[in-house]
């Protein structure tokens, strides 16, 4: 390769962070460092802890925005685009989307079209986050850096595809990501001169709010993929080695029963018992009662019986 086509192949690797339209659809499993460099920035950046110090404020504003933008990853990301496990109009869609987009989890297209490749072929060979086959870090994270994990794997997602505005947000992924991160600064900019008392400023939101929040957002998303086919009980007899894990179900608002979940994926709640905490589940009956989704598709009772074994330790 001639340097020219070096510099060519890494600019069009870097405009693809922009544009995703642009992205080239390889099969190369390994790490394409640079569109690697914005996620490993967003790391380093919670370095600038250091020197804006924190507040209740700024702690306040992380911790609501995990909450908020975990619950849009779970809740609809997941359950919702991935899975279809309830319906909703097509301007609440929109916003399901959008709230989902500002994790900088990619756009609602590719995250369902990796999902659903995920359950076609759940810790098999062609499975591109299984611990089982490529270890905990690449399952964890490096997955999603390389050229295959990069493309949208669009024949598994042919409804979405049929939404024009859902197109545009997998193709220009960043626009949420930077409207929450100019809303952030503005507000911190906001609270320091109309309410000093508060001691906090729109560097100290931005770093607390956008960057670390985002942060343990992705990396408690993640586990899913790296602990929780490693780390838990098997309650049901799946092809797989996916284990229902209360921690996980606890940082991720329901995620973390994932033995139930790939038992059964057409239910919108994943703790199928009561004393399985799901509270995805238990916000979505909330906008279910304000008519924003309905049609809510349950657990049946042969599900529950279906391949059932007493709950062993991984």
């Amino acid at each position: 390769m001639t340097g020219k086509s070096w510099c060519v192949l890494k600019f069009s690797a870097l405009l693809a962070w922009f544009d995703g339209s642009t992205a080239r659809h390889d099969t190369a499993d390994r790490i394409d460092w640079p569109r690697a460099l914005p996620f490993l920035g967003m790391h380093a950046a919670c370095g600038l802890a250091c020197f804006t110090g924190v507040s209740p404020t700024a702690l306040g504003v992380a911790a609501g925005l995990y909450l908020v933008r975990m619950f849009a990853i779970t809740a609809f990301y997941h359950r919702y685009f991935s899975h279809r496990t309830y319906k909703t109009s097509r301007t609440f869609q929109f916003f399901m989307a959008w709230l989902g987009n500002t994790a900088i989890q990619r756009g609602p297209i590719w995250w369902a079209a990796h999902h659903r490749h995920h359950h076609k072929h759940s810790d098999a060979p062609e499975d591109i986050h299984s611990p089982v086959q490529r270890g905990f870090w690449y399952s964890h994270m490096a997955w999603f850096l390389t050229g295959k994990g990069f493309a949208t794997q669009e024949r598994y997602v042919p409804d979405l595809l049929a939404y024009p505005e859902l197109r545009w947000l997998d193709r220009f992924d960043w626009v949420a990501p930077v409207t929450l991160l100019a809303a952030l600064a503005l507000a911190g900019a906001a609270l320091e001169a109309w309410a000093p008392a508060l001691g906090t400023n729109a560097l100290q939101i931005v770093v607390w709010g956008f960057i670390i929040s985002t942060v343990v957002t992705w990396h408690a998303t993640y586990t899913i993929n790296s602990l929780s086919h490693q780390w838990g009980t098997r309650r049901f007899n799946t092809a797989d080695d996916s284990r229902n894990n209360w921690f996980l179900a606890l940082l991720t608002l329901g995620e973390g029963w994932h033995n139930n979940h790939h038992h059964y994926q057409h239910s919108v709640r994943q703790g199928f018992y009561w004393w399985e905490l799901d509270f995805a589940y238990y916000g979505l009956r909330v906008l279910a009662a304000c008519g924003l989704v309905w049609d809510l598709r349950p657990v049946p009772e042969h599900a529950l019986l279906k391949n059932r074994k007493e709950a062993t330790a991984g």
